[in-house]
């Protein structure tokens, strides 16, 4: 699958769908405003705690009569109810059990009930009396009053700001975050994916029905409700839809599962409504959902109960697609890499009526492929695109786009003018294997086992008969791998014979053949090959039924990925004497293996050490010297793809256990 890129558009289409927010303050000088009004706060708490630095003592009533009779008090001010004063001692007042304060400033308050003798009180001490107005109106007590109130909206203010630069409103927190896909922007069709033709075909069914329902109403047909596109990660399912919004006459809806999804409770089945709602009132139309696994997982499969928001999102969409209430004109796209862990209920007809399967292409797709990404990029003379699709078996679209970008920066790097063809071939060896490890030092002991090791590897493999085409070996350290054989297949095959398990079987066990046949010895370097090998063996006894001794019976049983605690414990459907029996089946199939391997590399002995004195010279050999170096002559085989449709590297040096 291909993902093209047009330059100076795809920012374009990004800045088409920023949502209008109005534009923010300085969030610099803002916070600085809220750091102030958070210390006026602070200052006006305690000074109405603290009544200021030169506060009056507040007394009571009686203790102002009592200092009034003795003539102490030199002068009041009487305002309203309050009277505050001065006196001309000093006199000591008991503030806690053993403390006291001494003041000669005052502040006390007229009884309710009045007292008719304290005027004359007043003149018989000679105490100078002033009035003043009681206004009942304070601008600071009502600042200071008002002060929390600013405090608390400027601080919402500030967090709203702070969402809405984050695309968060709290105001619009149901709606939809759909994005309309606007055809003036950037326009994708089938035309800019390669391959999967079978996938094209069905969307394209489904375009036409949106253009013509009537041309497969006349025969009794209905629009499908949903479409799941189903496949590996990098496959191009999310590229597929976006052709379809470009093909397709109507408005298209994009949304990704995990946008449902809010830390508020009920928003992810309010978005899912208005989502419908917005793609009713436009249609026909079209809703694109990509990740559907995000909210469309298995409900009640959890450890803690099954009453949760992910799964009153995903019974929203169920009753949405095909609910109480029809749904017509909407038809639902999504993506998913992982259908197994689907609920029942989105998978039945009448919801995702069809499930299209996008698949890793083919030698042929893989081709088209490459020409599209070496649409912008200029290739040298030594590239051909059709021999490096047939080296890169079981690379997506976004592998091979990767492939070529890399080559494009290593020759970049290199001050090329074009990409030639060693770029490629380091930048696949960077893809698949890692960087090259320049400040490893390896000893002459070292580097002689690892040659001797991918040796074996490379003679075992170019001398069997049913063994993929040997590539190349290389003992340039790589990633974690000191080395590695690297066998490529012609074309794809998805049947696998006995026999060719067999020898791959030989080959992987062919670096610990030569190490003990060689030096007697065996290093940890083996330890990817064996663990491919038993992996290998395990699948021939128990799924396959490769054993002569258990028969034709496939033992393997459910092998699922634990989802939710689903499946906490692995179940085995045989009984411990067969179990026994399968742990010695394949400890007899690998001892085979390796039993012939040895023999190949003693039938080969010579070969084996020229193999290995070159390698320590030249560092990697073309799977063509090597057979010369063998002197083997064949017709070339057709080999086959690994069972998961990616092929095996022979051996990574380097991945000791710890």
């Amino acid at each position: 699958m291909n993902r093209n890129r047009r330059p100076g558009r795809q920012q374009d289409q990004e800045e088409s769908q920023q949502p209008n927010t109005p534009r923010l303050p300085n969030r610099g000088a803002f916070g600085f405003l809220i750091w102030i009004l958070i210390g006026l706060a602070i200052a006006a708490w305690l000074w109405n705690q603290f009544g200021g630095l030169n506060s009056p003592t507040q007394i009571s009533y009686s203790a102002f009569r009592q200092e009034v009779e003795a003539g102490n008090v030199e002068r009041i001010t009487v305002t309203g109810q309050k009277i505050q004063g001065q006196l001309q001692e000093p006199v000591e007042k008991q503030i806690a059990d053993e403390e006291t304060t001494e003041y000669t400033d005052f502040v006390t308050y007229l009884p309710s009930f009045g007292d008719e003798g304290l005027l004359s009180l007043l003149e018989d001490q000679s105490v100078e009396v002033e009035t003043e107005p009681d206004t009942g109106f304070s601008w600071w007590a009502i600042a200071l009053n008002l002060l929390p109130f600013l405090l608390l909206i400027a601080v919402g203010y500030w967090f709203l700001s702070r969402m809405r630069g984050q695309g968060q409103n709290i105001f619009s927190m149901g709606q939809s975050r759909a994005t309309l896909y606007d055809r003036r922007k950037e326009r994708t069709t089938f035309d800019d994916v390669a391959g999967t033709q079978g996938a094209k075909t069905e969307l394209q069914e489904i375009i036409e029905f949106l253009k013509d329902p009537t041309r497969f109403q006349r025969l009794g047909g209905e629009m499908p409700t949903g479409v799941l596109l189903v496949g590996p990660p990098g496959t191009g399912k999310t590229l597929l839809a976006r052709a379809v919004a470009g093909e397709a006459d109507v408005p298209f809806f994009s949304i990704s599962g995990s946008d449902f999804m809010e830390m508020f409770v009920g928003v992810g089945a309010s978005r899912v409504r208005d989502l419908f709602e917005e793609a009713k009132k436009a249609a026909p139309s079209i809703i694109f959902v990509d990740e559907l696994d995000s909210i469309g997982r298995r409900r009640g499969a959890g450890l803690g109960g099954g009453h949760d928001e992910r799964e009153q999102t995903l019974n929203q969409m169920l009753s949405e697609m095909d609910g109480f209430e029809p749904n017509e004109g909407v038809i639902v796209m999504a993506a998913t890499n992982r259908p197994d862990i689907l609920d029942s209920a989105l998978l039945r007809p009448g919801r995702f009526d069809r499930q299209i399967t996008v698949d890793l292409p083919t030698m042929k797709d893989r081709s088209e492929i490459l020409k599209i990404h070496a649409r912008n990029k200029p290739l040298g003379d030594d590239v051909d695109l059709e021999r490096v699709a047939r080296g890169t078996p079981g690379f997506s679209g976004a592998d091979l786009e990767n492939l070529l970008n890399e080559a494009a920066l290593l020759a970049a790097r290199l001050n090329k003018d074009a990409i030639e063809g060693e770029d490629i071939e380091d930048a696949r060896d960077k893809v698949l294997m890692g960087l090259k490890r320049e400040n490893l030092a390896l000893t002459d002991e070292e580097c002689k086992l690892v040659a001797y090791h991918e040796g074996g590897h490379a003679v075992v493999a170019a001398a069997l008969p049913n063994a993929d085409p040997l590539h190349k070996v290389t003992i340039v350290p790589r990633g974690r791998a000191m080395g590695a054989t690297q066998q490529l297949p012609d074309r794809e095959r998805y049947i696998y014979p006995k026999d060719y398990m067999l020898d791959r079987l030989a080959v992987m066990m062919g670096g610990r053949a030569a190490e003990n046949l060689v030096f007697g010895t065996a290093t940890s370097g083996a330890e990817n090959d064996l663990k491919q090998a038993t992996r290998m063996a395990r699948k021939m006894v128990l799924d396959w039924g490769m054993s002569e001794r258990l028969g034709h019976v496939a033992l393997g049983g459910r092998r699922e990925q634990v989802f939710l605690g689903e499946e906490i414990a692995q179940r085995r459907e045989y009984s411990e004497m067969t179990a026994r029996e399968v742990d010695e089946e394949i400890k007899v199939i690998l001892e085979n293996a390796y039993e012939r391997a040895v023999d190949t590399l003693q039938e080969h002995r010579d070969g084996l050490d020229r193999v290995a004195d070159t390698l320590l010279e030249k560092e990697e050999i073309p799977g063509e010297d090597v057979l010369k170096l063998l002197g083997i002559e064949r017709a070339r085989r057709v080999p086959s793809l690994s069972g998961d449709g990616r092929v095996e590297e022979t051996s990574k040096e380097g991945q000791h256990a710890e």
